[in-house]
């Protein structure tokens, strides 16, 4: 969920991951891993997450309903 959401943010915000990536001070790669959940991220981690895009943390923990026909 938190992975979706972030990627549900920043391109809302659009953002590439690598746009993301700078804002941040790390490593494209790293927001990759973030969005696809191969990364457990820090409380501290998703604060520089929520800085970057402009949103509160809790943001990250919203349940989205899915789309029908999806």
């Amino acid at each position: 969920m938190v992975g979706a959401n972030i990627r549900r943010l920043r391109i809302a915000a659009k953002l590439t991951q690598a746009a993301l990536a700078a804002r941040m001070g790390v490593d494209r790669a790293y927001v990759s891993g973030l969005e696809s959940g191969q990364r457990n991220p820090t409380i501290v981690s998703l604060w520089h997450v929520a800085k970057a895009l402009n949103v509160s943390v809790r943001h990250f923990f919203d349940e989205v309903k899915a789309k029908k026909g999806r």
